[in-house]
């Protein structure tokens, strides 16, 4: 006798699963004999998650005790939770330089602004592109966008080609531009857009005549909040806490942002107890009156707290997104 042929559509396997679900339930089991999850692995999860929170936790409230703390009871005791001596000398230091800390902090807030902007409209143009498999150039530039993600020309050859060749030295373009693009962000756009974007929808945008343009900002883009949340974020979270681009390409104190400029004054507070004695006064008399260690968390707070505070606002979206280079194809 021939082996009875499995169902092949979708309905006939769903059919067949209810049936096997029934037979499992009138034997006296069910689902929940193959999902739940005993008291005791319970009990291990919730550990597990409480001491990864913890570590994330702790080290932020550490860093804000200690902006709060005086120079010389953390040298005398070291690093505590609760401050022995509450003072505010770490933040006056760093407000006293008012003027410049407003200016480098609008110039964060805008290259912030223009960068994620940039970066959403490179990115998901050209994830879109990838996404339509009718593209002649498909494979092309497929492989144009996945070889720099494994391969990088150095820090070197990036320095050269933006400095002698595209002349972005002391430009406020250099701090975003050329970072601007990702491939792991390009692939992320095509596998969402193929995954969550129906082909019939779009097929019926172009039977009524709809332009390519009108379909990626009427249609697309709409449908597409988780994805554009995720990479925004990941866009907004570099360029804020990017100081090193500022390092390599600026020396107009003009064009510093935030980091980088409560970076430069913390290497000033080095330089001068390093050189104290050419003031007349020994190193530990200069370390004792400038607030290194409270300086140092004081510029770590003020550099985590605003994105810290807009991180909840976009979360929903963020969580979303997370899941979506998973997707395959």
């Amino acid at each position: 006798m021939a082996n009875q042929q499995q169902p092949q559509s979708s309905a006939d396997r769903t059919t067949l699963n209810r049936t096997r679900i029934e037979t499992l339930r009138k034997k006296g089991g069910g689902i929940a004999e193959f999902t739940q999850i005993r008291p005791l692995t319970n009990a291990l999860f919730h550990v597990m998650l409480f001491a990864f929170a913890a570590s994330c936790i702790l080290p932020v409230l550490l860093i804000i005790s200690i902006s709060f703390s005086d120079e010389l009871a953390v040298a005398k005791s070291g690093y505590k939770f609760i401050p022995q001596v509450f003072t505010l000398e770490a933040y006056r230091y760093v407000f006293l330089q008012g003027s410049m800390i407003a200016r480098a902090l609008g110039m964060s807030i805008l290259v912030t602004g223009l960068g994620t902007l940039c970066t959403l409209a490179l990115t998901t143009t050209m994830g879109y592109v990838l996404s339509r498999r009718e593209y002649r150039l498909h494979k092309v530039y497929h492989w144009l966008v996945f070889i720099p993600m494994v391969i990088g020309g150095g820090l070197v050859a990036s320095y050269v080609i933006n400095t002698q060749v595209f002349h972005l030295r002391n430009t406020i373009w250099v701090l975003f531009i050329p970072g601007a693009v990702s491939s792991f962000n390009v692939i992320i756009c095509r596998t969402f857009f193929r995954s969550n974007v129906p082909d019939a929808v779009i097929d019926s945008a172009m039977i009524d005549g709809a332009s390519q343009f009108t379909i990626y900002f009427r249609l697309v883009l709409p449908l597409s909040l988780p994805v554009l949340a995720t990479i925004g974020l990941f866009a907004s979270f570099g360029l804020w806490n990017d100081w090193f681009t500022a390092l390599l390409y600026i020396q107009d104190m003009r064009l510093f942002t935030l980091q980088a400029l409560l970076n430069k004054l913390l290497e000033d507070i080095n330089n001068l107890v390093k050189n104290a004695e050419l003031v007349g006064v020994t190193s530990l008399e200069m370390l004792l009156k400038l607030p290194k260690e409270g300086a140092r968390m004081a510029i770590a707070v003020l550099v985590v707290m605003p994105i810290a505070c807009a991180y909840p606002f976009f979360q929903r979206y963020f969580i979303s997104g997370l899941t979506i280079g998973s997707v395959k194809e």
